[in-house]
């Protein structure tokens, strides 16, 4: 098999007799201006083209498929790299889902807390007014109780006295 520095080389000397026919190259014998000579040359410059197509559609192919080869490996590569992480993660917070349900509930009834908070807070505030309210009527009640007493009190001296006094009138009539 021949190597690419001598189908270059060949190539070259080709092109050279094509461009001077009548000239005598090194290591060469003079060069005839026939046609015959002429087609060979030029079928043998096309071969040599050919060839050069070929081994570089080879080189293609085998270049493709070694992308191709390595694409197939990153793939898989990247796949294991994936399920790796996927259970990195579930290693690092198997109730991840739990949890982060549980969170979402306290957050609900924190939401909800607050106006249970200030609804309790209004009514302690209702309820206070209310005690003071009714200590106070208490109070009232009881002074005027005892405001009461005191007058029923009074008011039965003053009967005892009067009756007193017309039982004194009363005896002495007689």
């Amino acid at each position: 098999m021949t190597t690419q520095k001598q189908i270059l080389d060949q190539q070259q000397s080709q092109m050279q007799r094509l461009k001077n026919p009548g000239v005598i190259s090194t290591n060469e014998i003079p060069v005839k201006d026939d046609k015959e000579e002429d087609e060979e040359m030029s079928t043998s410059a096309l071969g040599m083209f050919r060839a050069k197509e070929e081994e570089i559609e080879r080189k293609k192919m085998e270049m493709k498929d070694k992308v191709q080869a390595q694409l197939g490996r990153v793939e898989e590569a990247t796949k294991r790299l994936a399920e790796i992480r996927e259970e990195l993660e579930a290693l690092t917070d198997p109730l991840r889902k739990e949890v982060s349900m549980v969170r979402k509930r306290i957050d609900t009834v924190n939401r909800e807390l607050k106006p249970l908070g200030q609804t309790c807070q209004k009514k302690e505030r209702e309820y206070k007014e209310a005690v003071e309210a009714f200590n106070e009527k208490n109070k009232e009640k009881a002074q005027l109780v005892s405001k009461l007493m005191e007058l029923v009190g009074e008011s039965e001296r003053l009967r005892l006295k009067k009756l007193d006094e017309l039982s004194k009138n009363i005896e002495t009539f007689r």
